[in-house]
């Protein structure tokens, strides 16, 4: 007995002698499962936004690896595709016609249910009753013929009273939406709502987050009177654009409004009451705060403390059947197709913007998603994520950060290695059971990456310590500037950190002109290759004349000269970067033309001044870059390039810093947010390599700048006419004449300096 109490006592001095030797790593260790189990504890808004696009990547995996697959027939799509457009023309459609759809419907294909993903906001006023109404009191006043006429007629007019009278006696679900965004006082309120499912009363002063709307777009009063009920269908996209959950309730005006889908299964139970249900299932535990699940008979709809629920997602687009909606209107299915079945009426056409991002796939419909949350209060395979999961993600998370904070100095990295598999494997395995035998989301990524943190923070502890100076100076610059540079800082990395200071540069902005319309014309994969093809070669340019890329805002170039590296030439590497960016692009746009793509036309920004660098940002997120006037005009002077039909803008004090570079003064100007005037210019090329016409032309040019500035408008406009006739693409010439018009017709007054102000960026 007591050489076993020996043998333990000398493995437990062991074991802290170990620990006493690896604190620093069981300290880092400690701090990063710390940092985990808070964040646990914080609400799903104040997540770490990293871990929050982990889960629900970890969510999305799970989903796919366990949606039941097939189409489901129950649930049928009334789709307003492409071929209906086609067929029956724009929506809106008249709402006789979309009537008769309803008519046909239920009497010939005997459907059970209707539900529309559409919100019928707006009077129906194509049958041009309200024409013939304004002769009946205008032209044809008095025209008894022309009234007895009309009045014989205006049943037949009156689209909404039709379209409505279709509706009545039928179960028939309308839908609308809520403006959860505006705040109050400014929302659009249209329409009517129906009548809500709760009132504060009903939860027994339980404080609930239930999304708050301030505003809302619904049906016309004849029509929502017509239906047996509506729901609203606001998805609830996540930080990542998926939609994941729908808000089952959305609060107004102190009432619970239900989904379309909580409203269509409360149809399919004939009406029966909706209750919120609690953790004691009474109610009466007022030290919870959100509901468990919503009670409708014996069947059951998890929500989250939002009353938000995951949407039981079946499978990709058409796991439900689509039939065309003019497939119905012009009678080609059979009669026994749709009976018995529930059919949403909604979209799949891109140009009706009912597209939404699902776990599985973009473009997906979003009736379709209402189509999965019906069938999963049929089938009752909701996944939910109760409160309690909270505590089982803190105890997860406090279990493996100290099995492996104080196992993981204690091994070999083989060995350790080997571990931290095991824990993954053990840590998926377990998670993926739950979800599949009980329908819980056990959070998984933050477990998975706090086992690897924990693991890289113990294996490179001594890498990172012993060589940390020159490799963060490459990783704090490496993404900025090339490598040549950064090679060339690191022999004194001491000299360069990322505090902000004060600096006179460099700053250039680019953008493509028109780019809208070239994305609009192109696929997303010739879109991508075609950004690529352009923006790497721009970097190059950039780079070689060692400029710091400060970011790429999609086809924008943000870039500086002047910093980390001192850089006394930097207005003049700046300026010499533009100019063959410029030349550059005249060659790729012969690729291009090759591969079928539209030409470009670059925008270019450049100005010099006193501006602030260094790594800004928050405590989430932050980036080396530059702030301050000087950066802001350098941007207007990119936006108004194309007012001047010109490539490269550059401000006069980059012009003066630069001198072997011949300019065209364009104009003296205010850009919006300047109160002082600043004089642009476009740099021509290098001295050497312009050319005698160009330089030509530049003299008549400044002589008809000069007349105009003297007002000498008749002198001023031969010159530009004439300037005209011999480049007549250049832009510019026809800004000037169209100037000297307005001018003539309205003479500026006698201290004008002229100078043009520009109210726009």
């Amino acid at each position: 007995m007591s050489d076993s109490k020996n043998m333990v006592h000398k493995a437990l001095s062991r074991f802290i002698h170990q620990v006493k030797r690896h604190w620093p790593r069981i300290a880092i260790s400690a701090l990063i499962t710390i940092f985990f189990l808070h964040n646990a504890t914080l609400s799903p808004w104040d997540k770490w936004h990293f871990i929050k696009q982990l889960e629900n990547a970890a969510y999305d995996v799970r989903l796919r690896m366990t949606m039941p697959g097939g189409q489901d027939d129950r649930i049928v799509i009334i789709d307003i595709d492409e071929k209906s457009l086609a067929e029956e023309g724009r929506w809106p459609w008249p709402r006789t016609r979309v009537a008769h759809l309803v008519d046909l419907l239920f009497d010939k294909y005997n459907i059970a249910l209707l539900g529309m993903d559409v919100v019928w906001a707006e009077p129906d006023e194509s049958s041009g009753l309200g024409t013939l109404e304004s002769l009946a009191t205008e032209q044809l006043a008095g025209n008894e013929e022309y009234l007895s006429v009309l009045e014989a007629l205006r049943p037949s007019l009156m689209n909404d009273d039709i379209f409505a009278q279709s509706l009545r006696n039928r179960p028939v679900v309308l839908g609308y939406y809520f403006d959860t965004e505006t705040s109050a006082g400014s929302a659009n309120i249209s329409g009517v709502l129906p009548q809500p499912v709760f009132t504060n009363a009903d939860f027994k002063g339980r404080p609930l987050n239930i999304f708050e709307a301030s505003g809302y777009g619904a049906n016309l009063p004849a029509i929502q009177d017509a239906a047996v009920d509506a729901g609203h269908f606001n998805p609830d996209p996540d930080i990542d654009g998926i939609v994941r959950k729908v808000p089952m309730l959305i609060l107004h005006e102190d009432k619970y409004y239900a989904s379309l889908s909580l409203a269509i299964a409360r149809q399919l139970m004939e009406g029966t009451e909706i209750k919120p249900v609690f953790v004691d299932n009474t109610g009466n535990d007022d030290n919870y705060r959100g509901m468990e699940w919503l009670q409708i008979g014996n069947y059951q709809i998890p929500v989250d403390e939002y009353a938000r629920s995951l949407i039981p997602y079946r499978g990709p687009k058409e796991s439900f059947l689509y039939i065309s909606a003019s497939d119905v209107l012009n009678d080609k299915l059979p009669a026994e197709q749709l009976a018995g079945s529930i059919a949403l009426l909604g979209t799949s056409a891109p140009g009706l913007l009912d597209l939404r991002s699902a776990p599985m796939q973009t473009n997906y419909p979003g009736v379709e998603i209402h189509a999965n949350l019906v069938a999963g209060f049929i089938d009752q395979n909701f996944k939910h994520s109760p409160e309690w999961v909270t505590g089982a993600e803190i105890v997860l998370l406090l279990i493996t950060g100290l099995t492996l904070g104080l196992l993981l100095p204690l091994m070999s990295p083989l060995i350790a290695s080997i571990f931290t598999l095991a824990i993954l494997a053990a840590s998926t395995l377990l998670n993926i059971y739950v979800w599949q035998s009980t329908h819980v989301v056990l959070p998984l990524a933050s477990s998975l990456l706090l086992v690897v943190l924990l693991y890289v923070a113990n294996m490179s502890y001594g890498y990172f310590i012993e060589s940390r100076g020159k490799r963060q100076l490459a990783g704090l610059f490496g993404q900025y500037i090339p490598p040549e540079i950064v090679t060339e800082m690191s022999s004194a990395p001491a000299h360069f950190s990322l505090k902000g200071e004060s600096r006179n540069m460099t700053v250039f902005f680019s953008d493509v002109r028109d780019f809208t319309s070239i994305s609009e014309s192109l696929d997303p994969s010739d879109l991508q290759d075609l950004m690529n093809e352009l923006l790497t070669p721009v970097t190059r340019t950039i780079h070689h004349h060692r400029g710091t890329i400060d970011k790429y805002m999609g086809d924008a170039v943000m870039a500086f000269w002047g910093a980390p590296l001192n850089d006394p030439d930097h207005a003049r590497h700046a300026v010499h970067a533009g100019l063959d960016i410029i030349v550059m692009l005249k060659e790729l746009r012969k690729e291009f033309q090759a591969k079928g793509w539209p030409p470009l036309r670059l925008g270019i920004g450049i100005h010099t001044g006193v501006m602030h660098v260094g790594d800004m940002g928050s405590e989430f997120r932050k980036a080396y870059t530059v702030m301050g006037d000087a950066v802001n005009l350098g941007s207007r002077l990119e936006g108004i390039t194309k007012q001047y039909g010109v490539q490269i803008i550059v401000s006069e004090t980059t012009k003066s810093a630069v001198s072997d570079v011949v300019y065209r003064e364009l104009d003296e100007v205010r850009v919006k947010g300047k109160d002082k005037p600043v004089k642009i210019f476009e740099p021509l090329g290098i001295k050497d390599e312009v050319s005698s016409e160009v330089k030509s032309e530049l003299k008549l040019y400044e002589q008809g700048r000069k007349y105009y500035r003297e007002q000498q408008w008749d002198l001023a406009e031969l010159q530009f006419l004439n300037l005209q006739k011999q480049s007549p693409m250049t832009k510019l010439y026809s800004v000037y004449l169209d100037r000297i018009q307005y001018f003539r017709e309205t003479p500026p007054d006698e201290n004008w300096d002229g100078v043009f102000t520009y109210k726009t960026k």
